[in-house]
C-alpha cells in the first residue's frame, strides 16, 4: 500500500480511496441497510409464524384408524405446547392435550405419533426428553 505523505490513512480514507465510498454516502446507506439485529429478529419472527407442526404418514394414521379429531382449540394448544417445548430446549417432546397424547420432534415441528386415553392406559413413555402439558 502507498502511503501519502508518510502518514497513516484512517480506515474511512481507505474505503474511500479504494471503495469509492464517501463519509456521507456511508451514513446514507447505512440508513437503508438492515442491522444484523433486524434480520435476526425477522429470522425468529418468520419461525414463529412458520411453526405450524406437520404430521408424520405414522401420525396421520393413527389418528385416522383410531378416529381421532382434533378441534382447532387442541390444535392451537398442540402447537404452543411444542413452542413451549422448544424454548426450553427439548428435542422429542410428549405434549398431552386433554385425553390425548402427542410425540413431537421439536425441530422439525413434527408429530410423529398421537395417541389417545386408550392407548396411554401403560403410562409409559420412551424416546422422549421432556414432555408438555396443555
Amino acid at each position: 500500500m502507498k502511503l501519502q505523505n508518510s502518514q497513516f490513512l484512517s480506515l474511512e480514507q481507505i474505503q474511500n480511496q479504494y471503495l469509492g465510498q464517501t463519509g456521507t454516502a456511508k451514513k446514507s446507506d447505512k440508513t437503508g441497510q438492515t442491522s444484523f439485529q433486524e434480520m435476526l429478529d425477522k429470522a425468529a419472527g418468520s419461525s414463529q409464524q412458520t411453526s405450524i407442526l406437520t404430521f408424520s404418514k405414522h401420525a396421520a394414521s393413527r389418528l385416522n384408524d383410531r378416529n381421532i379429531e382434533l378441534t382447532d382449540s387442541q390444535m392451537q394448544r398442540l402447537n404452543e405446547g411444542s413452542k413451549r417445548a422448544g424454548e426450553k430446549g427439548i428435542q422429542d417432546s410428549l405434549v398431552l392435550v386433554d385425553s390425548l397424547a402427542f410425540i413431537v420432534n421439536v425441530p422439525s415441528n413434527t408429530v410423529v405419533t398421537a395417541m389417545d386415553q386408550n392407548e396411554t392406559k401403560d403410562k409409559i413413555f420412551t424416546n422422549i426428553d421432556g414432555a408438555v402439558i396443555m
